[in-house]
């Protein structure tokens, strides 16, 4: 779509891949008072068989619980003791364990999370006890109408792909799980080949690298996990509703997606995410100035583009009042007409991809923040675009958003999910 030739943008970190198949990326930040490890695992919720939905991410929790030779809560002493800070997340596409800490202290912690890693005990009891952790995050998300409305227009949008189910899985689902189908999990996918160490900050590169390679030896023997082919999520080819009636809240909710490509298709998806600031991303974006500055229908509206492995989705969502509900979809579709119909004008564009640029320039001020884009990227792509964004997102053209709009975001055939309240509550 784009004729205008990128020029090479130099990857500023230094890519290693190891004997045993592991990736390292290492950057040298010597004006930085502290030094960041991330480790990235293609070992997400989009990898859970069938009926082991929630896996994933309780295995990060299990993580924690010891190895063979640490028992419960010594990695957390560790890096507490010396001031450093731990932390891991899980989404459909990775699982990520990151430790910030000073230079000195790296030395003494990257080897006992490592260890936590590769060879993680995940006792029967400690399962267990992690287990009612994890319902009761799962009982918290069921009091939040927004995330309920999320997971709804998830399940709404992807009924083929795993990206539809809840990476926390279900309480029925969780008390199905057997700690012999964790250990499984681990073996089949925290294996090198699957991982990135991402290193950044005051270190060099030498002590950085024997660090890593002295960490990350003896992985587990590859487990026999049920392996799935996940469907790819075809089109939407009509507008596929769906409304959820929840007590006790004062708004509705209205959650409208799209379908678009995956990492397949990356430049696209540059020229999405602009899309999404121009419609309602800010004061200044078409949706937030109509809606609720001008008309006050909503109280509140965004849109975002979120970049997934297989399949990535365009979301348009509001909080406003249920008596509002058709005349702002309604209103939504015609703004979407409007970019079907005319291009941006060049002021509009301009603002829009200094905006984008200006959140990528910020979001990279700390080693912390750098580690993780590192990491991000070359788990579901390659690490080197991950520097190219700027550069990408000030290729486009008016009229090249204007075809994209005409691909991706038809105001014919869409996902929508309503939140309403329950009947006797307005």
């Amino acid at each position: 779509m784009l004729s205008e030739p990128l020029t090479a943008v130099k990857f500023p970190a230094d890519i290693f891949k190891l004997p045993n198949g592991l990736t390292v990326i290492h950057q040298y930040l010597p004006a930085t008072p502290v030094v960041v490890a991330d480790i990235w695992v293609k070992a997400g919720a989009s990898l859970e068989p069938a009926g082991w939905t929630g896996m994933a991410h309780f295995l990060e929790h299990m993580i924690f619980k010891g190895s063979a030779t640490q028992k419960p809560g010594i990695f957390d002493w560790a890096i507490e003791t010396r001031g450093g800070y731990a932390n891991a997340a899980t989404s459909h596409d990775y699982a990520h364990f990151f430790i910030t800490t000073a230079p000195q202290y790296l030395k003494d912690s990257l080897p006992l999370l490592a260890d936590l890693l590769l060879h993680p005990a995940i006792p029967d009891d400690e399962f267990l006890r992690e287990r009612d952790v994890v319902l009761e995050e799962i009982r918290g998300c069921y009091d939040n109408p927004d995330w309920l409305g999320f997971q709804a227009l998830s399940e709404n949008v992807y009924q083929r792909h795993p990206y539809g189910h809840s990476i926390l899985g279900s309480q029925e689902q969780l008390m199905a799980l057997t700690p012999e189908q964790m250990r499984s999990f681990h073996a089949t996918h925290y294996q090198p080949e699957n991982m990135t160490v991402v290193i950044v900050g005051a270190i060099d590169q030498e002590s950085a690298l024997n660090l890593v390679q002295e960490s990350f030896q003896n992985f587990p023997h590859p487990g026999n996990c049920p392996q799935i082919n996940s469907d790819a999520e075809p089109p939407i080819t009509e507008i596929r509703r769906q409304e959820v009636y929840l007590p006790r809240i004062e708004q509705a909710r209205l959650l409208i997606a799209w379908i678009s490509p995956g990492v397949e298709q990356l430049s696209d998806a540059y020229g999405l995410d602009l899309l999404s600031v121009i419609l309602a991303d800010g004061r200044s974006s078409r949706l937030v100035r109509q809606l609720r500055e001008e008309l006050q229908l909503v109280q509140s509206i965004g849109g975002s583009f979120s970049l997934q492995r297989d399949s990535s989705l365009f979301t348009i969502s509001a909080c406003l009042e249920p008596q509002h509900l058709e005349q702002v979809e309604e209103l939504i579709c015609d703004s979407l007409l409007k970019l079907y119909q005319t291009p941006v004008s060049s002021t509009e564009l301009r603002r829009c991809q200094r905006s984008l640029s200006n959140d990528y320039i910020f979001s990279t001020e700390a080693a912390s923040q750098i580690a993780g884009l590192y990491g991000y990227y070359n788990t579901i792509a390659t690490a080197e675009v991950a520097v190219t964004y700027p550069q990408q997102i000030q290729r486009w053209q008016p009229l090249d958003l204007m075809h994209l709009a005409q691909q991706y975001l038809s105001p014919y055939h869409y996902a929508v999910t309503v939140i309403k309240p329950t009947s006797g509550d307005w």
